[in-house]
């Protein structure tokens, strides 16, 4: 059965399904590729009932059964699986973004490599204020790693170097980023997790998209990817699976798209 949007505004799509199903279903529609630049934050494996530290609060870390592990080899497996299927829905010269920790990091790095991807940077996002560690048996945890990687060797890819040279002031963008998470006004219409913060997202976009690109993301939760996209005139498909991230979604994207009727739906 053909899947179908819950959301759909112009050139602004949001799926309530298993991305692996809607993956499968868009290559054999589209099998030269659909998409320019696929954003993706995975699970990350993290879900261990270990503790963390919120708000000076001792809190678990874990945040559903989708983040926990199932073994190192299990774990590979999923990511080959929906990577592949990103590197499939891709154009020729679209690129991918998926961003980790060390628990889920180096498996799709591997993945890619598996897969023909080339990639092209290891991005490092410093978080100036992360939680501090309540064990006190390792270093604070303050870094997130984004791998960028283009779908072949062949791939011509795209990179809006002047314009990242312009936003650090004349000189060329490293690849460590040093950005807050997210602030209480992202999070108004409801929490994620993971969420990751609009500047992130708007810097991923802006360096590796054109006006008009068509941009993926095929674990949407709250939708931070398609905000990006809508505020820099990109086109986006997201895909999630649980019901309460996609509400908070269509929220976010109706009162981005527009702020007097906060709640559009075609569900």
């Amino acid at each position: 059965m053909k899947l179908n949007p819950v959301f759909m505004v112009e050139d602004i799509a949001l799926y309530h399904a298993d991305s692996l199903n809607l993956m499968e279903e868009l290559e054999e529609e589209h099998p030269d590729g659909l998409f320019d630049m696929v954003f993706a934050d995975p699970p990350y494996f993290l879900s261990n009932d270990g503790i963390s530290c919120h708000a000076g609060k001792m809190v678990s870390v874990n945040k559903g059964g989708w983040d926990k592990s199932k073994g190192a080899e299990a774990n590979h497996e999923f990511n080959l699986d929906w990577l592949r299927r990103c590197q499939n829905i891709l154009r020729p010269n679209g690129t991918i973004c998926v961003s980790g920790t060390h628990h889920v990091i180096h498996s799709v790095g591997y993945a890619m490599q598996c897969l023909g991807m080339k990639i092209l940077n290891s991005i490092t996002w410093e978080k100036p204020n992360p939680p501090p560690n309540l064990s006190c048996r390792y270093f604070t945890h303050s870094t997130e790693t984004i791998l960028w990687a283009a779908k072949s060797e062949k791939s011509k890819h795209c990179f809006n170097y002047q314009l990242m040279r312009e936003h650090n002031g004349g000189k060329q963008m490293k690849t460590v980023w040093k950005m807050s998470a997210p602030s209480k006004a992202e999070k108004n219409c409801g929490k994620h997790p993971t969420q990751k913060p609009i500047e992130l997202l708007e810097r991923i976009i802006l360096a590796s998209t054109n006006e008009g690109d068509m941009v993926f993301d095929p674990f949407a939760g709250s939708s931070t990817t398609g905000i990006a996209a809508i505020r820099n005139g990109r086109k986006f498909v997201g895909c999630e699976k649980d019901q309460e991230y996609i509400d908070l979604s269509i929220k976010r994207l109706s009162l981005e798209i527009d702020p007097m009727q906060p709640m559009r739906s075609t569900a």
